[in-house]
């Protein structure tokens, strides 16, 4: 049994296949469970985010494992095998692991230290419990990501050396919404200070209060992210808040946190199917829902009326995107979607950041090591279960055959000649036992535990051969 990461993300494809790999949670759940009855695949979890489609599963072996679940992600997706394979990356063993510690740290994400993707990867393991796809190895290795990552967050500044999705995408958006005259001006019309390729113009931020205060902004969609993202503007100062989901008690209770947790913000729920009408009501759109088609046509931005005075922008963090792409060609209008992100995020400077990056990448480090020694140990456990079960047998034969020469014993010596046999054999394994688990957490391991076996013929792939250790002869002490 093995470990293994099979995966798409910003790092490795275009946004646009990304958005066709975006799996939905009733999709994702399925995949597991078809994942998990494949002979070559023993647990499976699937971490999908707008910036990646991973699966982490215990496989059997390497090559099936990676075709079983290379061509459930094309059944699943609608990606050819040919695409899957050119884009995506395959992380074996420790490299697996190392993988997963550095994506639940952040280390992996677009905006370098993002919070957001540490929950992201809990939300996972629940639902890889949930489904039952979640075995032992998953488990333990899900939950040591989620200690990583909190390690990572807690004992560095790595929250400093890049903000959320969600904060990073405002500050990029702020760089388009003109800078009110006053901040009690909500209305005041100023032309669009930003002009030509946006990864050009995003590099020095623009402070996200500055650009957000009085602002009147419209939130489709009040998942997780939506709310992170209304939170978020109402803490940096937007004046109006409307939220559109498709379920609208979402939508109204979302909004009434919203102005219960925040004085200056007025937030109101209103009908999904209406939020088009309201698109001449606000300065910024930003859009989460998960939708599997555009939520907001071009067709239905332009009837909002012309924005050339007053500009309109479009934060989309959807996977794939809500809003019709064809908004950019109407003036007044901006969209930022992921692929923006992406450019602007590669063009912020990190170097002040580079002593915490290397903290976390050392925390990672020692972490893996550790997992590697826990499981190189656990690989070796069964045939130190087999040796102490073959000594055990050997015992109670040797004390058979000695009650059967030595009918005459009273009980009370057998009792004790019983313990002294048993304590002498336990004695002689028990350094034996507890070297080869040492040495087991080396590069030459597994050679340790071969020798064992060879030397007194154990064979624990056997079921009969393995037993509890409790019920083996004594404990280790």
């Amino acid at each position: 049994m093995s470990v293994l990461a099979l995966g798409v993300s910003h790092r490795s494809s275009p946004v646009a296949l990304l958005e066709r790999m975006a799996l939905s949670g009733e999709v994702r759940l399925k995949l597991m469970a078809e994942m998990v009855n494949t002979p070559a695949v023993n647990e499976a979890m699937v971490v999908s985010t707008c910036n990646r489609t991973e699966v982490y599963a215990d496989v059997e072996q390497f090559h099936p494992g990676v075709a079983a679940i290379c061509e459930l992600l094309s059944d699943y997706t609608g990606v050819s095998l040919d695409e899957l394979t050119r884009h995506c990356y395959v992380h074996y063993e420790e490299r697996a692991v190392q993988h997963l510690f550095s994506v639940a740290c952040g280390l992996d994400s677009m905006v370098v230290g993002e919070g957001q993707i540490l929950g992201q990867v809990r939300n996972a393991l629940k639902d890889a419990q949930y489904v039952g796809t979640l075995g032992r190895v998953l488990n333990d290795l899900g939950q040591r990501a989620l200690r990583v990552g909190k390690r990572a967050h807690t004992e560095t500044r790595l929250d400093q050396a890049g903000a959320s999705m969600v904060s990073f995408g405002l500050t990029v958006a702020g760089r388009y919404l003109p800078a009110a005259a006053d901040p009690r001006d909500r209305t005041a019309p100023a032309a669009c200070p930003v002009d030509g390729d946006l990864a050009e113009e995003v590099t020095a931020a623009l402070p996200a209060p500055q650009a957000l205060t009085g602002r009147r902004v419209m939130v489709l969609g009040a998942g997780s992210m939506s709310a992170l993202s209304a939170n978020t503007v109402a803490r940096q100062g937007a004046g109006l808040v409307l939220v559109a989901n498709r379920t609208p008690e979402r939508a109204e209770r979302l909004a009434e946190c919203l102005t219960e947790g925040y004085e200056s913000v007025r937030s109101r729920a209103v009908p999904f199917e209406e939020a088009a009408a309201h698109l001449a009501d606000v300065d910024l759109v930003i859009s989460c829902t998960g939708a599997q088609g555009v939520v907001l046509t071009a067709e239905e931005v332009a009837a909002a009326g012309d924005r050339t005075a007053r500009p309109l922008v479009f934060l989309d963090l959807a996977l794939p995107h809500d809003i019709d792409k064809a908004v950019r060609d109407l003036p007044g209008v901006y969209l930022v979607g992921i692929e923006d992100l992406r450019e602007a995020a590669e063009d912020t400077d990190a170097a002040g950041q580079v002593a915490d990056l290397a903290a976390v990448r050392d925390i990672v480090a020692e972490e893996v090591a550790e997992y590697q020694a826990v499981r190189s140990a656990e690989r070796v456990a069964p045939t130190v279960v087999a040796l102490r079960s073959k000594a055990q047998l050997v015992v109670e034969s040797e004390l058979e055959r000695l009650n059967g020469r030595l009918p005459g014993i009273d009980d009370r010596t057998r009792a004790e000649i019983t313990r002294t046999v048993r304590r002498v054999v336990d004695k002689l394994l028990h350094q034996p036992t507890v070297r080869v688990k040492q040495l087991a957490t080396g590069p030459d391991g597994a050679v340790y535990a071969e020798a064992l076996r060879e030397l007194f013929d154990l064979d624990p792939a056997i079921p009969d051969a393995v037993v509890k250790p409790g019920a083996a002869l004594g404990e280790e002490r």
